[in-house]
């Protein structure tokens, strides 16, 4: 079992969740939501809108995401949806726990605490993404105006 950090699509209430709850792809169980310990930028870039974690440590905010628990099946599957390496890179991010899901056995992650975490970051972007607008949280709906086209996932 690994730890997968995310920021993006992914997360509950946004239009990619539902690949996290299937369980063709394997099993992934929400267990904190957590901000970056770092910032980054988080943009939100291409002509689908899709958002971006730079890896650019120090700039940006810190960001903030859901982590959950997932099976090596699970991990597959992500590398694969996020195009590794071409277009994301599976690095390790340290992230502030902010709640935790309250599990009792040994995977609970306690308030305030610092882990060490996967995170689908990138380096391989567009020389003008850095220098955009980013954010410290995404949201497909946000008033930011930007709406997430999902034939992001046909390239």
């Amino acid at each position: 079992m690994a730890y997968v950090f995310v920021y993006g699509i992914l997360k509950k209430g946004q239009p990619n969740y539902h690949y996290m709850m299937d369980s063709n792809n394997g099993k992934a169980e929400f267990v904190a939501t957590a901000f970056t310990t770092h910032k980054y930028p988080l943009v939100i870039a291409s002509k689908y809108n899709v958002p971006y974690l730079l890896n650019l440590p120090g700039r940006g905010h810190r960001v903030h995401g859901e982590i959950y628990k997932v099976d090596k099946r699970m991990l597959d599957f992500l590398d694969d949806f996020e195009s590794v390496p071409a277009r994301y890179q599976r690095t390790v991010v340290e992230l502030e726990v902010k709640e935790s899901a309250g599990k009792t056995d040994g995977d609970k992650m306690l308030p305030g605490s610092i882990t060490e975490v996967f995170v689908y970051s990138t380096t391989t972007y567009q020389p003008d993404w850095p220098s955009g607008p980013t954010f410290d949280s995404y949201d497909a709906y946000g008033d930011h105006g930007l709406v997430y086209d999902c034939k992001d996932n046909e390239d």
